[in-house]
């Protein structure tokens, strides 16, 4: 097949890059000198940034930034956030200092148990398999204390194994599926690797059992693998004040603003179309502090959304209530993170974003984090219900079209001065730089 290529993993960084340019690029010399650009001049950190994946030719950069004033349980944050996306940071800081000055946020971690499951198929009675499963449960932690024994030391380890029948819905199919504390690690490996032990002594004392027949001794192990949807890993912050002290610059009428902002919050509940919006703008948040300490957004993304879905249609992750004159907003979310282990010891700016946030335990993280969602899904619901979301967003993206058209920095800041009082549109500010330049 053309451009199929043999063994590229094996080539020198050099040579990956040098097949690549020339296949697939027509100026070369132009793209080498892009590749090169976005190498760190330090060798040994590139040598480091080398080595997370494989087949690695150059670094991809994302803004870090940061949003300060966060009080959270009366300690104040400044919060680390990576992310493209124009407005995130900006609408962050602004919810933190409107907060910050009306109580702040206030969090608790509700439960952090992980889950695994062992996959497998077994031509038998569940009667029977049940009886085998109890006659053995305790082998199971016995045959994983080498792997458990440090993460017992600190206080987690295995919670529970239960025999899960799940033959109504796939025929022969049944789950050990299994409870972990990983405490501050993420605990991804620790947990897979209790499973394929657990695997390994399922089928060995199958074959020694008496009470099954051949057939049934041939227990047939599909796959050992933790689950990212972990709805008992679950952390609640909230923001609350009375209706009258939410009055600020934006917000003249604040019983007209906590009504129209409730309303907004009970369409995503009921409304999944506006519901994925709603939860996207929430994980604008979240993903950002996730990246930024080096976690796993992308398992982070797929737990919540599934959490989301938990009672068979997508909901709303925040919820609004006004009684008696208080106006509330909370958020509840399986946050599955770690502070050890990972990037979290390895890449220099996921060490830089811990310490600035104090060096958290993986609870403390999951209450941060929480709030980084929170204050975003306020600061969004807040331009829908007063300004209109595009007002503050193309704001905020006015500096990404001047780059798109490489204005000088004579020519932004007349246009920044120009678009404070005039409407931002892709379209006025192509037509700002065409006036401006000729």
């Amino acid at each position: 097949m053309p451009n199929m290529i043999a063994g590229f993993s094996k080539l020198s960084k050099s040579e990956k890059i040098d097949w690549l340019l020339t296949t697939y690029f027509s100026d070369i010399e132009t793209s080498r000198a892009l590749v090169k650009q976005y190498w760190n001049t330090d060798e040994k950190l590139q040598r480091l940034h080398d080595e997370f994946i494989e087949n690695t030719i150059t670094n991809y950069y994302l803004p870090l930034g940061v949003a300060p004033n966060f009080l959270i349980n009366d300690s104040l944050y400044a919060v680390p956030m990576a992310i493209e996306e124009s407005s995130v940071v900006a609408a962050a800081s602004k919810s933190a200092k409107f907060w910050l000055e009306r109580g702040g946020f206030k969090t608790e971690v509700i439960s952090t148990e992980k889950i695994g499951q062992v996959h497998f198929t077994f031509k038998g009675a569940f009667t029977k398999l049940n009886d085998f499963f109890n006659s053995i449960k305790s082998v199971f932690v016995d045959d994983a204390s080498d792997i458990t024994k440090n993460m017992e030391r600190r206080g987690g380890g295995i919670l529970d194994i239960e025999l899960i029948d799940k033959t109504d819905e796939l025929d022969n199919y049944y789950q050990l599926h299994a409870t972990f504390e990983t405490l501050d690690a993420m605990g991804a490996n620790f947990i897979n690797s209790c499973l394929e032990q657990f695997a390994s002594t399922l089928k060995r004392e199958a074959t020694k059992y008496d009470g099954f027949n051949s057939e049934e001794k041939d227990i047939s192990v599909i796959m050992s693998i933790l689950s990212n949807y972990v709805p008992n890993c679950l952390v609640k912050a909230e923001v609350a004040c009375p209706i009258d002290a939410l009055k600020s610059k934006d917000i003249n009428n604040p019983e007209l603003f906590a009504t129209k902002f409730k309303q907004a919050v009970n369409i995503a509940e009921i409304e999944p179309y506006r519901a994925v919006t709603h939860n996207k703008g929430i994980m604008n948040g979240i993903d950002a502090v996730v990246l930024a300490t080096g976690n796993d957004f992308r398992a982070v993304e797929a737990g919540v959304h599934a959490y989301a879905s938990r009672h068979g249609k997508y909901y709303s992750l925040t919820h609004c209530s006004i009684d008696n004159g208080i106006f509330k907003f909370w958020i509840e979310i399986p946050l599955a993170l770690g502070t050890v282990g990972g990037l979290t010891s390895l890449h220099p700016l996921v060490k830089f974003s811990l310490e600035l946030l104090k060096n958290p335990t993986a609870r403390e993280l999951m209450q941060i984090v929480a709030v980084a969602g929170l204050a975003q899904n306020f600061a969004a619901v807040k331009s829908l219900t007063t300004t209109g979301i595009q007002q503050g967003h193309m704001k905020m993206h006015l500096m990404n079209i001047l780059n798109q058209f490489e204005a000088t920095a004579d020519e932004k800041s007349q246009l920044i001065e120009h678009f404070k009082s005039n409407v931002v549109t892709h379209s006025a500010v192509v037509e700002a730089i065409e006036n401006l330049r000729n």
